[in-house]
């Protein structure tokens, strides 16, 4: 099975801003990001935004050029991180916005979000809860559907 991830930068910032930038790099996965979230990250940095340059993320060059209408509908970053899944035969990304999930199933990827890479740390027993973490992005402004909080803690058992 390949364990391989491609992140986008709305993940990274989330577990920046849960302080859980650590735990990905403990999950027994390897992180891989295009070089345009790797701008995306540094343009912020250069603007005052605390830098976010985790030591288990690898950055990448795609192959081929992005497609125009992907970058009409998505962003650089998230039109990027599937385009690498794609030429690189990579089944899963790390995505947040709805719109870069909803493409990135489209063309067949797996999803997950920030949310699903603490949830799969709390199962593998890098973390022995989510809660802090996740009222930690709440108070920091990262939004989530009320729902979807709810599911994702009952199905934790927090």
């Amino acid at each position: 099975m390949d364990k391989r991830i491609v992140i986008n930068t709305g993940p990274l910032i989330a577990l920046m801003r849960m302080k859980a930038l650590e735990i990905p790099g403990k999950l027994d996965l390897t992180f891989i990001t295009p070089e345009e979230v790797r701008r995306e990250l540094d343009d912020g940095a250069s603007v005052g935004y605390p830098p976010v340059r985790p030591v288990w993320l690898s950055y990448q060059r795609l192959q081929s050029p992005l497609p125009t209408l992907v970058t009409s509908v998505l962003d650089a970053g998230e039109a990027a991180v599937i385009q690498l899944a794609i030429d690189e035969g990579i089944a899963q990304v790390c995505i947040d916005e709805l719109k870069g999930r909803r493409m990135a199933r489209a063309v067949g990827l797996k999803v997950t979000g920030a949310l699903g890479l603490l949830g799969k740390a709390k199962r593998e027993g890098i973390i022995s809860e989510v809660r802090p973490y996740l009222d930690r992005a709440l108070q920091t402004g990262i939004r989530y559907h009320p729902d979807l909080v709810q599911r994702f803690l009952e199905a934790l058992g927090e």
